[in-house]
């Protein structure tokens, strides 16, 4: 998997040590209230050692899972996602998502546009032609993420996950 650096960042894959930093990020509420149809936090440590698990078990020569860390600290401060996004029943699609989630205490830095920045830029220049980003529609931070992301808005859409979200794309 590629790893990227920005001027406070570094992305990189997901170890086995960074499962009491999983725990941590998806064990809370404020993080985990947009993420799914049903929302639910993690209860269990083992939870976030079978997450490690199944994303470094993600093979893809462009897509990825990638650890957040500040540089100047090396703390974990979130994770930034490049996947297929699953399309609703009934629809066709075969699209790439960007996602991430970050930790509360690193909210308000502008670490999710950072880091998104870099990996958006790395799909699009590795022939990716659209990528999009789904929020819930009353996830305004992640929404102004998207925005500085420099993606445009769609409204609502039931494309994807079979839930109605707020749809953002961009194209190379």
């Amino acid at each position: 998997m590629r790893t990227f650096e920005t001027d406070r960042l570094a992305l990189r894959g997901w170890e086995a040590a960074d499962a009491d930093f999983a725990f941590d990020l998806y064990s809370r509420w404020e993080v985990q209230r947009y993420i799914g149809r049903e929302p639910k936090v993690m209860t269990d440590p083992a939870q976030a050692v079978a997450l490690i698990e199944r994303l470094r078990g993600h093979e893809h020569p462009v897509h990825g899972y990638w650890v957040v860390v500040e540089r100047e600290t090396g703390a974990q401060v979130g994770t930034v996602l490049l996947k297929a996004i699953p399309a609703s029943v009934g629809v066709e699609r075969d699209d790439t998502e960007i996602g991430w989630h970050f930790h509360p205490d690193a909210w308000g830095h502008g670490y999710a546009t950072e880091a998104a920045a870099i990996v958006l830029r790395h799909a699009l220049d590795s022939g990716i032609d659209e990528v999009v980003a789904v929020t819930a529609p009353d996830n305004v931070a992640s929404q102004g993420v998207c925005l500085r992301l420099g993606m445009h808005a769609h409204g609502l859409s039931d494309r994807y996950y079979d839930v109605t979200c707020a749809l953002y794309s961009t194209r190379a």
